[in-house]
């Protein structure tokens, strides 16, 4: 089975009120875990990658180990550049196989915005591939992306932005944040599901995307901190939050910081209890382990996808 694109996964998901997953991939290990959760519980599943994954692993390796990953699972899997900076990223992971990506002109004015994007979608869409865009700006630090505060979506631009630039899909910001550092102790995390509601109501039927949706769950934070860590306390995104979200018009859900605190609390404790321990296979073997894990919660408790495969 070949990479597929995102634009069915999306109407089935919109149908059957669940998201697909959007996992972001930077080595063996993850894309290892990922998929092997998502064969288990038979589940669609999108492998994206950001700009500091391409330079990490390089693009010829992450495309290689995909495609192993498609072999080996059999699952419908849809690759897709998250955070595209400009055109000339999104073109050249589209020339590179890619069969979804992510332009991120909400930094720009309104106007930019549209104009930049319209002309990703027109070379994408040639080519047979999905774009997504971005209307508002979240805040938190992922890879290059830093921004210091939200800027939630504003509802009355979203149907202008649709058409004036023809995206298959819209990331939207309504309180989710990149990074593990969402709300602080005391704090009560918020999604703004009144501007969802709005967003869904001007554009229906339209897959609605989530970025910075990680939960930052409690135990992998105190793991990482028992064994050495020195990660403050945070609070994440509500599960129960992200699956309403995933009920409504939101057909994919992006999820990174809690794969990245799952894998290393795993490296942590191993390395801590067998200090003798040099063979990377000796703690990458159940970091993977605990991937899986991760993939599979979030298959079940938040996107609602298991055998929608």
């Amino acid at each position: 089975m070949p990479l597929v694109t995102s634009k069915e996964m999306f109407e089935k998901a919109y149908a059957g009120g669940y998201a697909i997953g959007a996992f972001n991939v930077n080595n063996m290990e993850i894309v290892q875990g990922i998929t092997e959760a998502a064969k288990e519980e038979n589940a669609p599943i999108i492998l994206q990658v950001s700009a500091g994954a391409r330079k990490y692993a390089k693009h010829v390796y992450l495309m290689k180990l995909v495609d192993a990953a498609i072999e080996d699972t059999g699952l419908p899997i849809c690759l897709h550049l998250d955070h595209g900076a400009d055109f000339e990223v999104c073109k050249s992971c589209i020339d590179g196989g890619f069969t979804s990506v992510m332009i991120d002109g909400s930094s720009h004015p309104f106007a930019e915005n549209i104009e930049v994007t319209k002309k990703v979608v027109e070379y994408a869409h040639e080519r047979g591939v999905c774009v997504e865009g971005e209307l508002g700006q979240l805040a938190g630090v992922e890879d290059d992306v830093k921004v210091e505060s939200h800027s939630y979506t504003d509802p009355d631009q979203v149907q202008e932005f649709v058409e004036r630039t023809g995206v298959d899909s819209l990331a939207i910001a309504i309180g989710t944040s990149h990074g593990a550092y969402k709300f602080k102790p005391g704090q009560t995390p918020l999604l703004r599901f009144d501007i969802l509601d709005e967003v869904s109501r001007r554009l229906p039927g339209f897959p609605i995307v989530l970025h910075g949706a990680s939960s930052v769950i409690p135990e992998l934070v105190a793991k990482i901190n028992r064994y050495g860590g020195a990660m403050p306390d945070a609070i994440g995104i509500p599960e129960d939050m992200l699956r309403q979200a995933a009920k409504s018009a939101v057909c994919k859900i992006n999820i990174d910081s809690d794969l990245r605190l799952a894998m290393t609390a795993s490296i942590r404790e191993h390395m801590a209890l067998h200090p003798g321990d040099f063979d990377p296979r000796q703690y990458l073997s159940p970091a993977r382990g605990a991937i899986k894990d991760m993939v599979k919660r979030k298959i079940a408790n938040v996107l609602g996808c298991s055998g929608k495969a």
